[in-house]
């Protein structure tokens, strides 16, 4: 069964735009999946299509030059509209100039690219295709992505109300999720052997596709440590100072590893709340990856997640990320002088909403001391704490503290951003 995944919709009423449509993600994320399915409803739909996949030698030959490829393309369709879809991209020397060749010629070609190597999609494509293209970013399987495919899309029209009513299936939903993180491959095999097999395929073929092939990573070693290093410091701030003492990385090399790590896909870094913004820019990082599974397998924890506090923190992280793009707001932490720290600071113009995560909540639900802090030092009218199950509803001075679970989050976040 397809596991069926929302970014679909965005992307086909895209295919109608004669911008270039880009989709990029993480290796093994989906995006192969999903433009057979897009070329085969328009063939359907009686258009006339092509697919190159350029990991395939006898596909890259067409890519030697744009007229080599236009003459491919031409033989095969004629000069009929067409919809051409280029998987890997990344592949193609000087990417965004070929491509941008290719668009200013104005042909009747429609050119939707995916790739996985996101130092030239977003570096030379960014670039080069300006007013030109439109970026998808496909992640892994979101959480309500997984459920509704673990239960054959049963509730997918009243997928919160299942929460609500089903409380245990939930948090078993979420375990699970939690331990093997969402990665289509690693969420369709059925036992755990298969799924650390799959994870254990996806972060070698990282290694050798995108770190030494693409990067031209010589110490793939060191690079492969440090990638499990980040796994144990996951929502820890990062003293680089630190992380190259245990890395055995150069404090200047290690900074081009951890930019490499961004622009592929494995993890963000997000940056400390200040109100001057210039010092955002300079101060340490906190480090959380793109897929749960991928942090698991990368600190040895692998479908065996002991602790589960700083995963759950990757794991609101991540619906965080989501509801960002949809609503424009900026993620930050905050930590004080004296330590007192708040794991997410939501900013928005001169909206903040700071959002503290637990995954432990007692029966009597108390403000923690470091979101107190921050309250105190700024003027605030709602601060969040997310948890497992529990729901409060607290107030500090002006403030009123809202304590959800984590899948009512989103309705609270659009309504403050909106």
């Amino acid at each position: 069964m397809f596991i069926k995944r929302g970014i679909l919709s965005e992307i086909r009423d895209h295919l109608s735009k004669p911008e270039i449509t880009v989709i990029t993600g993480p290796r093994q994320s989906g995006k192969t999946t999903l433009v057979r399915i897009l070329e085969e409803e328009l063939k359907k739909a009686g258009k006339s299509t092509m697919y190159f996949n350029l990991d395939i030698e006898e596909d890259s030959i067409y890519f030697r030059s744009q007229m080599n490829f236009l003459r491919k393309i031409k033989l095969e369709i004629g000069e009929e509209e067409g919809f051409i879809f280029i998987d890997e991209v990344q592949r193609i020397k000087n990417a965004g100039i070929f491509l941008k060749g290719l668009y200013d010629m104005n042909l009747p070609y429609k050119f939707i690219v995916t790739g996985s190597g996101a130092i030239d999609l977003k570096g030379k494509i960014q670039e080069s295709l300006v007013g030109r293209k439109r970026i998808f970013e496909l992640d892994t399987i979101s959480f309500e992505e997984f459920v509704n495919y673990r239960t054959s899309y049963r509730y997918e029209e009243k997928l919160e109300d299942f929460f609500e009513v089903e409380k245990e299936r939930t948090l078993n939903f979420l375990d699970e999720y939690l331990q093997f993180g969402g990665y289509p491959r690693v969420v369709t095999e059925e036992t755990a052997r298969e799924k650390h097999q799959v994870i254990r395929e996806i972060f070698n073929s990282y290694l050798e596709k995108d770190v030494t092939g693409l990067l031209r990573v010589m110490k793939v070693h060191s690079f492969s440590l440090l990638i499990r290093t980040l796994g144990i410091l996951v929502g820890r701030i990062l003293n680089f100072s630190n992380l190259s003492s245990l890395t055995g990385i150069s404090e200047k090399t290690l900074k081009e590893y951890l930019y490499y790590l961004q622009r592929t896909y494995i993890i963000d870094l997000i940056t400390p709340f200040f109100t001057n913004r210039l010092k955002e820019l300079v101060k340490t990082p906190v480090c959380y990856f793109r897929d749960i599974g991928m942090r698991n397998y990368a600190a040895g924890e692998y479908g065996n997640v002991k602790d589960h506090g700083f995963v759950f923190q990757n794991f609101i992280y991540l619906r965080l990320k989501e509801l960002s793009r949809r609503y424009d707001f900026t993620i930050h932490y905050w930590r004080s002088k004296d330590k007192a720290e708040v794991d997410f600071v939501l900013r928005k113009g001169e909206k903040l909403l700071p959002v503290e995560v637990k995954w432990h909540v007692g029966r009597v639900i108390s403000i923690p001391r470091s979101l107190r802090s921050f309250m105190n030092r700024y003027d605030l009218d709602l601060a969040l704490i997310v948890t497992l199950n529990s729901h409060a509803h607290l107030g500090h001075g002006k403030t009123d503290i809202m304590i959800l679970p984590f899948h009512e989050i989103d309705s609270l976040v659009e309504e403050y951003f909106r």
